[in-house]
């Protein structure tokens, strides 16, 4: 039953105004802007006369709901509704273009029953605020005079019909496996899904052409694109590599980094149907590209693509869903492989495009493993070096022909210290938070509460020295300088990151996600730091420093051109993944352990944080088969409250459960989160479903 009244409250005895009902499907479906899970549900409302015209499915509406007046989505006109409660009037139209399409809405729906999480949460990223003078430029392709329900959707704007024998120009795919069939597949209108293992970072072969060729092949059977990708810098080169391929103004940015303004009036160009490729971060994928035909993702692996507010989805899974949906073609793509990429191979699901391997080895740069045999009898401190002497002659060697990258862990100069005599961390006396250094010059302080420490003094042994337990980029980039004076040091971390550097000599320092692209490759790349990236606590850390390894080597020349790179990392198996470039083969010996363990992604899971008592009480009500296991509830760290010193005690349950299951476990925490919501009884429980990070 649908009721458009708070739980508790008695049906009005008449009709809020006195207004007549419209003639024509008097009955609006409203989807309240609430964040209240128990009211993330269609609420009906009565549609007057006058708002007859405007009140289109789709558009932003307000109503009066429990005594105040709440914004909301318009979903749908009926004849007739289910429920014996008069109801209240339709406030007012707030705009008359239907910025919410039926996809979208599915596709909403979709994402929230799988993240166990409120359609009102998935919109507030799907549909961009909205900008008034923006929408008058578009005033006139959203206003149909004299009909009761005038619509603009994806589904209803005019695709150009297929091309009769596409002619394909030249492609980067010819280097993989089944490429230019992928490519010939999407030109003739079908919807071809693949993970692809892409070789170049850089040059007129790079991962950007690949992108666009396969939009290219998708625009010319006369369809629409998503591509996705994890930052600006790679959305700009996306851009760059569609100028040439796909029609002016065909494809548009879609980022809340450009503002308000131009992602608003880019959504609204693609609604229309003025432009038919949406490029832009996370949520692009919700973009209302008309007549889709591929949903494209780069580097899945990225955490940037898991949405950071509840309920917390991955921009991946998005994008299978609704390819899933409309039946369009896919690709994943990335330097490295993903588990969950993996996975959708050995489901068949997709195929794999991979380059032969002597195609890879005459494409990729030459591997130098610091801890390996040879190099560990010629340099026996080498274990104990942060830059080994075979790195040193990597560089210096490389500095003659170009540019040589240089790959640290962390941003900024020394992000951990600790006791210089008894190696004890280095924390801060008001909040325990770990402290740092900003400079050489400058003073301790604190990574949490940036107090600073000038007098810190370690409270196990009593010593006032200090020592850097981490170098950070900046650190690296000057001590590089004072090693090599007379070569440019560029660094590229935190806040200023470096689209692009030249092809003179010089040695760029930078961080993970943030090296730039040297127009012909560079000429060598240092790995620093692997050791310490392995190391980390994390169920991915091999996944992850593997990823972050190959997308800095494909941005050497290969072995042919003089290419090289150092890593320097003692863990055998995942430098070994390096030295032979196989991706693939990683993907699969990873997914392969955790399918033994059942762990993601070859399980399912979720998180559930809250209060002992309050998990204890949730988990019981869920009724979970015997397929699901519990691990928990088991404390969490606590932090301090904001504005407080006094931290508030959080447990986490951990359930995992098969994939088969998965459709009736999460709408239990959907239920379940919604009774408690309603009830207002018992401590709230905050669920996160497949979360990369939980592990």
């Amino acid at each position: 039953m649908q009721l458009s009244l708070l739980h508790g409250f008695s049906p009005p005895a008449a009709p809020v105004g006195k207004s007549q009902p419209a003639p024509e499907l008097p009955i609006a479906r409203v989807l309240l802007d609430s964040p209240l899970p128990h009211l993330d549900r269609p609420f009906d409302y009565l549609v007057p006369a006058e708002l007859s015209d405007a009140a289109v499915p789709g558009v932003r509406v307000k109503v009066r709901f429990g005594g105040q007046e709440l914004a909301g989505f318009l979903i749908e006109r009926l004849a007739s509704t289910d429920t014996t409660a008069r109801l209240v009037n339709l406030g007012k139209v707030v705009s008359p273009v239907p910025v919410l399409s039926p996809v979208v809405l599915g596709l909403a729906q979709s994402v929230a029953a799988r993240y166990a999480g409120s359609v009102h949460d998935v919109l507030r990223v799907a549909v961009p605020p909205r900008v008034a003078r923006v929408e008058k430029e578009f005033a006139d392709r959203f206003t149909v005079p004299g009909t009761p329900n005038p619509q603009v959707t994806p589904s209803d704007v005019a695709s150009p019909e297929p091309a009769s024998g596409p002619v394909l120009p030249e492609n980067p795919f010819r280097r993989y496996q089944h490429g230019p069939r992928f490519l010939s597949h999407l030109a003739a209108g079908h919807s071809p899904r693949a993970v692809l293992s892409s070789l170049r970072g850089y040059g007129p072969d790079a991962w950007p052409q690949e992108i666009a060729a396969a939009v290219e092949a998708t625009v010319l059977s006369g369809r629409g694109a998503v591509v996705v990708v994890p930052d600006q810098k790679d959305l700009a080169r996306v851009m760059d590599a569609l100028e040439d391929r796909v029609p002016a103004g065909a494809a548009v940015r879609l980022t809340g980094e450009d503002g308000p303004t131009p992602r608003y009036r880019s959504f609204l160009q693609l609604l229309c149907g003025d432009a038919t490729v949406a490029v832009g971060t996370r949520s692009a994928a919700y973009a209302p590209v008309a007549n889709l035909g591929l949903v494209c993702i780069w580097d899945d692996a990225d955490d940037l693509h898991a949405e950071q507010r509840a309920p917390y989805q991955h921009a991946r899974d998005v994008l299978l869903l609704r390819a899933e949906a409309s039946g369009a073609g896919t690709l994943v793509a990335s330097h490295t492989r993903s588990t969950e990429a993996q996975r959708l191979i050995e489901t068949g699901w997709a195929a794999p495009l991979d380059a032969e391997r002597a195609l890879v080895r005459a494409s990729t740069a030459r591997v130098v493993s610091t801890a390996d045999t040879f190099n560990m009898e010629r340099d026996p401190l080498a274990a104990r070096a942060r830059i080994p002497h075979a790195a040193w002659k990597a560089a210096q060697d490389g500095l003659k022909r170009g540019p040589v990258l240089v790959q640290v862990a962390r941003t900024g100069f020394s992000p951990a210290l600790s006791c210089q005599d008894c190696r004890e961390p280095a924390r801060c006396r008001q909040c325990q938070g770990p402290l740092a250094q900003a400079g050489r010059n400058s003073p301790p302080a604190c990574r949490w509460c940036a107090r600073p420490e000038p007098r810190w003094h370690c409270s196990h042994c009593g010593s006032f020295r200090l020592r850097a337990s981490t170098a950070g980029a900046g650190r690296t980039a000057e001590e590089l300088g004072r090693a090599f004076p007379s070569v440019t040091v560029v660094s590229s971390a935190g806040d200023h990151v470096r689209a692009e550097v030249p092809d003179a000599p010089a040695l760029v320092v930078a961080t993970p996600g943030a090296e730039p692209v040297a127009p012909s490759g560079y000429a060598a790349a240092l790995l620093l730091d692997g050791t310490a990236m392995l190391s980390r606590q994390s169920l991915r850390a091999q996944e992850e420093t593997l990823r972050r390894w190959l997308t800095a080597a494909a941005l050497v020349r290969p072995a042919g051109d003089g290419g090289v790179v150092v890593v320097t990392a003692d863990d055998t198996a995942t430098v070994g993944h390096l030295l032979r470039w196989d991706p693939a083969g990683a993907a699969e010996r990873e997914l392969a352990l955790r399918r033994d363990l059942g762990l993601p992604p070859a399980v399912r899971y979720a998180e559930l944080t809250g209060s002992r008592d309050g998990l204890d009480g949730f988990v019981s009500r869920l009724g979970l088969p015997e397929s699901a296991r519990i691990v928990g509830p088991a404390p969490v760290e606590e932090f301090p409250e904001y504005g407080t010193h006094e931290a508030v005690p959080r447990w986490r349950t951990l359930c995992f459960f098969p994939y088969g299951d998965a459709a009736a476990i999460t709408p239990a925490m959907r239920a379940a989160r919604a009774a408690l919501s309603a009830r207002r009884t018992g401590d709230p429980v905050y669920i996160r479903v497949d979360a990369p990070d939980g592990l």
